[in-house]
């Protein structure tokens, strides 16, 4: 499975230029975090999916906030378990998108898009309800804007039981913002010991001024094995 995981900013840039990027990199599925909430959220959703031939398979509405899982033709839908997280006074709401999904007759994975808080203490609480998603024994990709670095204790409890797949298998680039001067890492894809890593890093064969200016992050790109049933 081809998976990529990308920060939108809810379509307030090059939308064109975005359509490019997610094209040429020739996905399976698209973790997508800020897709747009507020204003005709589902349409802007179905939009985007038809504009990189795919369709929505989980978020892309108000239940998930913002995190949307996209889907080429053929991947089959399993189940949904879009989630609203439990929100502090004043904060944005937060939510996952979240798909058990079979590509090409594999056996199932559960795929999650995340964009976790800001506030320390907060994300730290959602870090902990992520592999929640994913039911005991089931394969499971977890891909976001985790909005920590890699030493953080948030990301470092979830690595504690997932893999981070980009050290695990290293391709590309490891830094995802910004486009213009990317300095850190906050962007990941992360995997349950049953999948196997094949590349995961921030693809750098595309066109630099498309990447600037589909938005204020770079894509992560992982090529995964599923376990067979």
């Amino acid at each position: 499975m081809r998976l990529l995981s990308y920060n939108i900013r809810s379509l307030r840039d090059d939308r064109r230029a975005l359509v490019r990027v997610i094209r040429a990199c020739a996905v399976d599925v698209v973790c997508v975090q800020e897709s747009p909430r507020y204003l005709f959220p589902g349409g802007q959703a179905r939009w985007l999916a038809g504009a990189v031939g795919m369709r929505v398979l989980a978020g892309g509405g108000r239940v998930a906030a913002g995190p949307m899982v996209l889907g080429r033709p053929g991947v089959e839908v399993v189940a949904v378990r879009d989630r609203l997280l439990p929100k502090r006074r004043g904060l944005h709401a937060r939510g996952f998108a979240t798909a058990v999904l079979r590509v090409d007759g594999g056996g199932p994975v559960t795929v999650t898009s995340c964009h976790l808080s800001l506030d320390a203490e907060e994300r730290l609480e959602q870090f902990a309800l992520l592999p929640g998603q994913a039911r005991p024994g089931e394969a499971a990709v977890v891909a976001g804007d985790f909005n920590e670095h890699p030493d953080g204790p948030g990301w470092q409890r979830l690595a504690a039981g997932y893999r981070d797949a980009h050290p695990a298998a290293p391709w590309g680039g490891t830094f995802t913002s910004v486009p213009e001067n990317p300095y850190q890492r906050i962007d990941a894809v992360f995997v349950t010991p049953d999948v196997t890593v094949e590349a995961c890093g921030v693809p750098q064969d595309l066109p630099s001024a498309d990447l600037v200016a589909a938005t204020d992050h770079l894509p992560v790109l992982a090529v995964l094995r599923m376990p067979q049933e």
